[in-house]
């Protein structure tokens, strides 16, 4: 029983012992790191001088969520980018098929493309229309819209140019604009004025290249 006691002595004076090392160095460590911001102060106060705090200003100090960034200067190169590739001035007259009503297709697709698309055999997954639309604002919408749904895995769209009643002399300057953009985008492979229940010749029905193309 004395040996026991003696040894739980022990223990208690190791145990002890150990507290007050450790209390020691946590008391080193504070004074240190006092002495560092201390130090830091008079850095402070020797390079920049005196100075005055501000007086309270009663005001909660409250932290509001900041608004995502925009990336403005990348959508400014898009919408130039845009511009350039997508021109006015192409002619695709002779790309135009004039059966029974304009439609377009690209070397390697077959007639029976354009068929299927005025039949309605691809479901529309996507709609854009361009009335009242000033021609830079319907070009850069339409190229977004195309772009947006090729990103998707979207194949046929419509896209909704007006029949021209509202423009100088009634003709449909939109329409023949809106052909020329789609058939100079890489997405585009075929398309054709849509049938009556679809919009008529206000309308085209656009079909996309798939992802393994």
């Amino acid at each position: 029983m004395k040996l026991r006691s003696l040894k739980e002595l022990g223990t208690l004076r190791e145990t002890l012992a150990r507290r007050e090392r450790e209390a020691a160095e946590a008391a080193a460590r504070e004074r240190a790191a006092r002495a560092a911001a201390e130090a830091r102060a008079r850095l402070f106060a020797t390079t920049v001088g005196p100075v005055t705090p501000l007086p309270p200003s009663g005001l909660a100090d409250i932290a509001l969520p900041r608004p995502a960034p925009e990336p403005r200067q990348r959508e400014a190169d898009e919408r130039a980018a845009l511009q350039e590739a997508l021109s006015d001035e192409v002619d695709i007259e002779s790309l135009l098929l004039t059966d029974d009503g304009l439609s377009f297709r690209r070397p390697g697709i077959g007639p029976d493309v354009v068929a299927r698309l005025r039949r309605g055999h691809w479901s529309i997954q996507g709609q854009i229309d361009l009335h009242g639309l000033r021609r830079d604002e319907a070009r850069e919408a339409l190229g977004g819209f195309v772009r947006e749904a090729t990103r998707r895995g979207q194949r046929c769209l419509r896209v909704v140019h007006g029949k021209g009643h509202g423009s100088p002399g009634r003709q449909p300057v939109l329409k023949g604009k809106v052909q020329r953009w789609l058939a100079q985008s890489a997405d585009v492979i075929a398309f054709a004025q849509a049938s009556g229940p679809q919009g008529g010749a206000g309308a085209l029905i656009v079909l996309l290249a798939g992802a393994g193309r």
